[in-house]
């Protein structure tokens, strides 16, 4: 009975042994291989589908992107016929050419850039010279009022980058002595010129000037508070003669911008001044040029200058040498 038994457990324990081994190679890795090659798979089918673009429907994209955050330029990427727009978003796809032509430009395209700046620079000129015939066209005006109430010298017009500017020479007979009150010359300089300025509407800006001696008594302690109560004070008074007093700035420089160096004879007369800028409102690129403008329209204004006839000159007839001459000259 236990001779039985146990025979019987050896046999089952053997039969057990022989039922869970095996002798074949190991295919497990089937597994994970066939798992890899499934999300390989799986990858491959997501990149061709992201690779097939609605060029529609990116165009529609792109030009909502480009009115909500303005044009941007677009950068070829390498790898694809798509263009990947400069902030962030995708623009349609494009034509191999267009690409390298964005890329490097031609000299076709540097050509017609520089083309572009030369006519944009024209067209500038065009508007300086344009500008400069209005405010020539003011000054006349201004020039034909002063004259008629005899002060035509008064004022001294010049143009400039910042407009037309009248030097009002602030002499004793316009200002007081160390004072920015307005004597009778003076109102009448501005009374004439008020009805102008005011029909031009352009801003005013009155710049007070001192010569550089320096203040000695009175109310201001030095050039700047004169120099900048005379220009208020023309303020007040073109105001007075009915000029807006929202186009006009009064400002004072003392003597730090002098018309005529120190040791020039007109320094002292000359660098005591109110000037009177009418305000150019064109774009800093044609304000640049007026200079030049005003400078070109001078002198094609200018009358040719006469030109002289060359003198005559007389010329003496040959004298003839004489044999004594002859042997003089060539003796030996």
């Amino acid at each position: 009975m236990s001779a039985g038994g146990a025979h019987g457990r050896g046999r089952r324990g053997g039969g057990g042994h022989d039922e869970g081994g095996h002798d074949g190679p190991d295919e497990r890795w089937l597994v994970s291989y066939a798992d890899m090659i499934t999300v390989l798979m799986a990858l491959f089918i997501v990149l061709f589908a992201i690779s097939q673009v609605d060029a529609q429907k990116f165009l529609q994209l792109k030009q909502g992107l480009a009115e909500g955050v303005g044009a941007s330029s677009t950068i070829p990427v390498d790898g694809g016929s798509g263009l990947l727009v400069s902030n962030g978003s995708i623009a349609a796809p494009a034509q191999p050419q267009t690409a390298v032509q964005a890329e490097a430009p031609d000299a076709g395209s540097a050509g017609q850039g520089a083309s572009s700046s030369a006519a944009g620079g024209a067209s500038a000129m065009q508007a300086a010279r344009e500008e400069v015939e209005r405010l020539d066209e003011l000054q006349r005006q201004l020039d034909a009022s002063l004259q008629s109430g005899g002060l035509g010298d008064r004022v001294d017009f010049r143009i400039t980058e910042r407009g037309l500017v009248g030097a009002i020479v602030a002499d004793d007979v316009f200002f007081e002595s160390s004072s920015a009150a307005l004597r009778e010359t003076g109102r009448e300089v501005l009374d004439a010129m008020a009805p102008v300025l005011d029909a031009d509407q352009h801003p005013l800006e009155l710049q007070g000037h001192t010569n550089s001696l320096p203040v000695r008594g009175g109310l201001y302690p030095s050039n700047w508070e004169l120099s900048a109560a005379r220009a208020a004070s023309v303020v007040r008074h073109l105001e007075s003669d009915g000029v807006a007093s929202d186009r006009m700035t009064a400002v004072g420089y003392g003597q730090t911008r002098p018309l005529y160096p120190g040791d020039d004879e007109q320094a002292l007369s000359g660098n005591r001044r109110v000037d009177l800028v009418v305000l150019s409102d064109q774009p800093a690129e044609v304000k640049a040029l007026l200079p030049e403008a005003a400078a070109e329209a001078a002198a094609s204004a200018a009358p040719p200058e006469p030109q002289v006839a060359p003198a005559a000159v007389a010329l003496a007839p040959p004298v003839e040498a004489s044999a004594a001459d002859h042997a003089d000259a060539g003796g030996h």
